[in-house]
């Protein structure tokens, strides 16, 4: 398996050990001593996934983590933490900032492939999914337009018998379920609100929750019956 990583770590060594094994399995590394050095060769190109210490001078770990996270273009990609912190209030803390793993010092290199390749697995199926969500039958993306239209162009009439069912929904879910009706996509609507496609999914998955509908279509159908959206 190949794919390329950023790997930020302080201690000289372990940092050059860790590089050698990862090329040595495939891998094409980037590594920094620190993370600003880190933040600026992610300027340079989106890696397929990060390896970061924690315990690091002027910005560690969790501050790195963070920046990532608040940036949309990273906020999907997969964090590996690497740390000689090994105490479950640890990783509970790693964990909330929002890794997708945490290995501590010492570890086993084998250990450290098999989450990379795991991750990177993981990764690319979710962007095959989300590939595949923009290029739908066409036959069936038409039925779906046809039926959203046909229940655009009879919004009035479904606005005088008003539903008595209410749906609390927050403010994010209602602009989520706004451009859902309006036929965007999760990328679409990813972009519109500045955030990741995997929170989108969460979202539009909430949505389904709240209302007992198991497709985009039934959604819609449901939020216009009820009064959800314009």
């Amino acid at each position: 398996m190949s794919g390329k990583i950023l790997l930020v770590d302080d201690e000289p060594g372990l940092r050059e050990a860790v590089q050698a094994y990862l090329e040595d399995s495939g891998f094409e590394v980037n590594a920094a001593s620190n993370a600003n050095e880190g933040w600026d060769i992610l300027q340079l190109g989106l890696p397929d996934l990060v390896i970061t210490d924690v315990m690091m001078p002027q910005v560690d770990g969790y501050q790195f983590l963070q920046k990532l996270r608040d940036e949309p273009r990273f906020q999907a990609l997969p964090v590996v933490f690497l740390t000689a912190k090994g105490m479950t209030t640890d990783r509970i803390q790693g964990y909330q900032a929002g890794c997708d793993a945490y290995l501590s010092k010492p570890f086993d290199p084998e250990e450290l492939i098999a989450i990379v390749e795991n991750l990177l697995k993981r990764q690319a199926s979710a962007q095959t999914t989300n590939e595949g969500e923009n290029t739908p039958d066409i036959a069936a993306l038409a039925n779906q337009i046809a039926e959203i239209k046909a229940m655009l162009m009879g919004k009035n009439a479904i606005a005088q018998s008003p539903s008595p069912i209410k749906i609390d929904l927050t403010p994010r879910e209602q602009s989520v379920l706004d451009l859902v009706a309006r036929g965007l996509m999760n990328k679409e609507i990813a972009r519109d609100l500045n955030t990741s496609v995997r929170n989108v999914e969460k979202y539009v998955s909430r949505l389904f929750t709240k209302t007992g509908t198991n497709s985009r279509t039934e959604l819609v159908r449901y939020a216009l019956e009820h009064g959800l959206t314009d």
